[in-house]
């Protein structure tokens, strides 16, 4: 048997099969979690104009300290309708372009009224509350690279500085197949050594939240004319993932009818726990997964490697995994030959994220699992992390 892939060595050789998709056109109302194919420019200096900071007088800075003649106002979206000249203010809010002739604004809170005319006691440096035009972006410079996950304030970022649409990659299609004779559906009459098929739903939530789109197969029994089937018209999908059947059992089918179906296998087993029958392999342009049954081993090797391909056929510059620094609540022992990842909740504290490991680590144990936020990884070796030490995790949703 091939010796195991590491967790790096296996990532390595999915990411160096992973090609970027095309990309598309979309309005920024449908960018939200896309990934960006080009670089997105801004069409405005931003703020397009010489703007107050506060809400004040726009004066010039020589003038004060001094007493000073309300000419005019100024509001967000209606500018004054007159030059500043020596010796006088214009009353302005937040957001209001600054008038020609100022170069500062007082704030409200540093002046006294006195009906059409304000005194300042104090002298006003050029430039104070003043938001030059373009001192966040010039019109042309670059808003966000290509690569950038588009969240809340990229989103934000992108319509302030104009953008009505944007170049993203497209999202990849996702076919998800659940092998086992036992496997049925959810809500419907258990028989004898049956079990209902959660790895289905579990891994299309995990990849739809990753921009997948996704279609679930039918579960098909162990049998090598439905395998074969359901196989054929996964591959048509950009990536294909199945759970269960990879491992060498006499059940256990995925593996020798992809290959007949001409996947070529990159690797199969990952020096990990849970996990460790893994298998990854590729036709064509189709990226090829096949997880584990038992259910946390899916879950984990969604994590570790299925997501991650996802964000790079999107184009992310970071596909990751991305970990997280937490401290243990209690020791955990390591394995010599393998990483292993223990589910574990986390608390705040006030010295950083404590992760406490739940009870009940087996691979099978789901119902366990979605006690848990958390994924601590121990890596390979001959001691234990003691509590207190430092670890990594990945967050669970």
């Amino acid at each position: 048997m091939a010796a195991l892939y590491s967790i790096e060595e296996a990532l390595s050789a999915i990411l160096a099969r992973v090609e970027p998709l095309p990309s598309e056109r979309i309005s920024l109302a449908d960018a939200s979690g896309r990934i960006l194919a080009a670089d997105a420019p801004a069409t405005t200096d931003l703020p397009p104009f010489a703007s107050s900071a506060m809400d004040g007088f726009a004066i010039r800075a020589a003038d004060a300290p001094g007493s000073l003649t309300v000419v005019d106002r100024a509001a967000a979206g209606r500018p004054a309708g007159r030059v500043i000249a020596a010796g006088e203010a214009i009353e302005i809010a937040t957001g209001a372009v600054v008038p020609e002739g100022a170069d500062s604004v007082a704030p409200i809170e540093h002046v006294v009224e006195h009906d059409n005319t304000i005194d300042i006691g104090s002298s006003v440096a050029p430039g104070a509350n003043v938001r030059p035009q373009g001192s966040d972006v010039r019109a042309g410079e670059v808003v966000l690279a290509a690569g950038c996950r588009l969240g809340t304030a990229q989103i934000g970022a992108l319509a302030a500085a104009g953008l009505a649409y944007v170049l993203c990659t497209r999202r990849p299609n996702v076919s998800i197949l659940g092998t086992g004779t036992e496997l049925r559906k959810p809500g419907s009459k258990l028989g004898p050594g049956q079990i209902y098929e959660s790895n289905g739903p579990m891994l299309e939530t995990a990849l739809r939240r990753v921009g997948a789109v996704v279609t679930r197969l039918e579960a098909v029994a162990d049998d090598r004319d439905e395998h074969r089937g359901a196989l054929e018209r996964g591959l048509k999908a950009d990536v294909l993932v199945t759970s269960g059947g990879v491992s060498v059992g006499a059940h256990d089918l995925v593996r020798n009818v992809e290959r007949e179906l001409g996947v070529e296998e990159v690797f199969w087993g990952v020096a990990v726990r849970p996990g460790k029958p893994l298998a990854f392999g590729i036709r064509g342009t189709t990226l090829v997964f096949g997880l584990p049954g038992n259910p946390v081993s899916s879950l984990v090797g969604c994590a570790l490697f299925v997501a991650p391909a996802l964000a790079a056929l999107q184009g992310a510059t970071a596909p990751g995994p991305s970990y997280s620094v937490g401290m243990l609540a209690a020791p955990l022992r390591q394995s010599e030959n393998r990483d292993d990842f223990v589910r574990a909740t986390s608390t705040l504290t006030a010295d950083g994220i404590l992760l406490r490991p739940v009870s009940g680590q087996e691979s099978h144990m789901i119902v366990r699992a979605a006690g848990a936020d958390a994924l601590v990884h121990v890596p390979r070796g001959t001691g234990e992390l003691a509590g207190g030490s430092r670890v990594r995790y990945l967050r669970l949703d």
